[in-house]
């Protein structure tokens, strides 16, 4: 799933910076495994520096160890390594990744697949962004970092397993998100005074979104704000639909994705209310059908940890999201009872749907037990939730949701043009919808984050929650990064200092985003309708705190320079893709593949085009030749394109094997 990979890597990327390094004299590849190796794993999270004296937090459970000017780091799984290098002499970022690689391992092994600048940060500047071509079989992700401070290069090379990758994504983030030059204090906003936002403040927000849109080819954004109680903005820019001509606005229906949890964890906040549960009420207490692959996890998970991200349950969505037309909520939670846990409770942020969507129904079943699940959770967020807080226009329904000002999916095609997105696939969440099925305006949801700001009370001055119940979402759960919580359903961010609560959701086509500072009564919200809508959604979060407080300014530059990444990505796989398919790799397919988890496929030539069928949708494919001479077949609809099966055999079986990256499906020829 390259194109889905390649979003969530940028997520991190910004967020963590990618695996930064350090060199100097070079070190034989052996001499740095057997530092790695004979390391002892660290027993807390521990402030660290480099050669050069930069700063970082390595992780706990991590081994550290130092030879020569390279600083090492290698996950608990063993493999996976982050290398931190220091160039004091290097001529330029190449000489310095270079330098890198061969101290680490003589030559990087892989093809460089692209070579990115990234925005300058947090005092390193010439920074760019190196990633590597690795076959899927390999299940492994590399990319270099190289940025400058002090008059020297930090170069940091990532080996990592997609597996350790995933599970430790946190940790990783914790490893980057404090990763600063010697002597340098990260910007700060904290006992500062929040800006009112004048209309010249306004101005320089829209001027930020009608930027970004260009930039990342989303066709519209609507976004509104908050301050002191009072609106000062809610509307829109661009189009619902490309080739249509009405406009979005704040009334514009976008599916807002996993900002859904936020609000299903109010609707269990109320609950909490009526004294129909506690946080800390165990879930087999109230749906004693709930369970998990894992019978001792299982028994140890609380209310509160339903929708905390804290349990260990991986992130594993392909079984939902390509076999979706005959699940129900029921099934769903079946589902659920087949998944294993890959960490142990609490001890890493992972981020689980089918966990989040099991909240909302256990919730529903409280409120209304006498109804089928899904009924249940439907009604209880209508009246626990979208009535009392008066979100007219926000539903759970699909089909309602397609009805009059609704804003479109789009997503880019594999020659980066932007068009319509594969909607049909939207529809997986329905099964799933506590965890983002939700439709909702910029208007309604600003009256959501109205509510939280005034801390549980309503326009009125009435109290809609307790002050207790609703803050209690907040509290922090599992750490995410060094300045990132995250609680039940909302993050709390406050790596500039001051608190930011927020969420955000990303469906096909649809990225949003909602935070408000409770120190400051500024609250905002941006829905977009394109794909690459994550990094407008995303960077919006530091726009708002540069217009408030004065801040520097780095998330235009950070837009442009994630826009273009993504987009030079996409150019550079297709160079790498044969479209239509390779004809003589099509006629080798079988007519048809078959897996247990995630259903059949059926193979057919339409004209030279070769298509797969998967019974919710259907896409062309094209292939690719890896480099260590497998051939992968990858989707090529738009939104979910990237999905890559590898072509294989397994005695007389003809096989395709698809995996995220904690999990492989091996589909077998019928």
């Amino acid at each position: 799933m390259r194109q889905a990979r390649t979003r969530m890597l940028g997520e991190l990327t910004t967020a963590a910076a990618l695996l930064l390094g350090t060199v100097g004299a070079g070190l034989p590849q052996a001499a740095l495994a057997q530092a790695a190796a004979a390391a002892a794993p660290l027993a807390a999270d521990t402030p660290s520096t480099t050669t050069a004296g930069n700063r970082f937090l390595a992780p706990q459970g991590w081994k550290l160890s130092q030879r020569g000017s390279a600083t090492l780091l290698e996950a608990p799984e063993g493999g996976s390594l982050v290398v931190l290098m220091d160039v004091a002499d290097a001529a330029d970022a190449d000489a310095a990744v270079a330098a890198a690689w061969a101290a680490y391992k003589g030559s990087a092994p892989w093809p460089l697949r692209l070579a990115s600048p990234v925005a300058a940060k947090d005092g390193w500047s010439e920074r760019r962004n190196l990633v590597y071509q690795t076959s899927p079989n390999e299940e492994r992700g590399v990319s270099a970092l190289v940025q400058r401070a002090n008059g020297a290069w930090t170069v940091v090379i990532a080996d990592i397993a997609n597996a350790v990758g995933e599970k430790r994504g946190a940790q990783l983030s914790q490893i980057f998100g404090k990763l600063l030059p010697k002597g340098y204090e990260r910007e700060s906003f904290a006992g500062k005074k929040a800006a009112p936002l004048t209309p010249e403040r306004m101005a320089m927000l829209s001027q930020f979104v009608q930027q970004a849109m260009a930039e990342t080819r989303v066709p519209g954004v609507a976004f509104g704000l908050v301050q002191d109680g009072k609106l000062v903005f809610a509307g829109g820019l661009g189009v619902r639909a490309l080739g249509q001509p009405e406009k979005v606005d704040a009334d514009t229906r976008f599916q807002i994705a996993s900002n859904t949890k936020a609000m299903t964890t109010l609707m269990l906040a109320k609950l909490v209310d009526q004294k129909k549960m506690g946080w800390d009420t165990p879930a087999t207490q109230l749906l004693p059908s709930f369970k998990l692959g894992s019978p001792e996890t299982t028994r140890q998970v609380l209310v509160k940890h339903l929708i905390c991200a804290c349990t260990g349950m991986p992130r594993q969505d392909l079984e939902w999201l390509l076999e979706f037309k005959d699940l129900t909520p029921e099934g769903a939670m079946k589902l659920l009872g087949t998944m294993q846990p890959t960490s142990g409770f609490g001890e890493l942020f992972q981020y689980s749907n089918p966990m989040a969507a099991a909240a909302g129904y256990i919730g529903g079943h409280v409120a209304y037990p006498a109804l089928p699940i899904g009924q249940a959770y439907d009604q209880a967020m209508q009246a626990l939730v979208f009535d009392p807080l008066g979100m007219r226009r926000t539903t759970l329904d699909y089909a309602a949701a397609q009805v009059g000002n609704t804003a479109m999916p789009h997503a880019p095609d594999e020659d980066g043009r932007m068009v319509a997105a594969e909607r049909r696939m939207n529809l997986s969440i329905v099964p799933m919808r506590p965890a983002g099925a939700g439709w909702s305006t910029v208007n309604d949801v600003l009256k959501y984050v109205s509510m939280e700001l005034a801390e549980g009370k309503l326009p009125d001055g009435k109290t809609y929650v307790s002050r207790e119940a609703l803050l209690a979402r907040r509290a922090p759960q599992v750490t995410v990064s060094t300045d990132l919580t995250y609680g039940m359903g909302l993050e709390v961010n406050t790596v500039y200092g001051t608190p930011v609560v927020h969420h955000g959701g990303d469906m096909i086509g649809y990225h949003s985003d909602m935070m408000w500072l409770p120190e400051h009564g500024v609250g905002a919200v941006v829905l977009t309708n394109g794909d690459l809508g994550w990094v407008i959604r995303s960077q919006f979060r530091r726009k708002l705190l540069e217009v408030l407080f004065d801040g520097k300014p780095e998330a235009d530059a950070a837009v442009a320079t994630q826009a273009k990444a993504y987009y030079d990505d996409l150019a550079v796989e297709r160079k790498l893709l044969t479209v239509p398919a390779d004809p003589a790799v099509a006629a080798k397919l079988a007519k048809r593949y078959v897996n247990a988890a995630v259903g059949a496929i059926e193979v057919s030539r339409i004209g030279n085009r070769l298509h797969f069928d998967f019974g919710e949708f259907d896409s062309d494919m094209a292939t690719r030749q890896n480099p260590d001479g497998t051939t992968t077949l990858s989707t090529l609809v738009p939104g979910f394109s990237g999905v890559e099966f590898v072509v294989g055999q397994k005695g007389d079986k003809r096989t395709l094997t698809l995996r995220d990256a904690q999990h492989e499906y091996v589909l077998m020829a019928q």
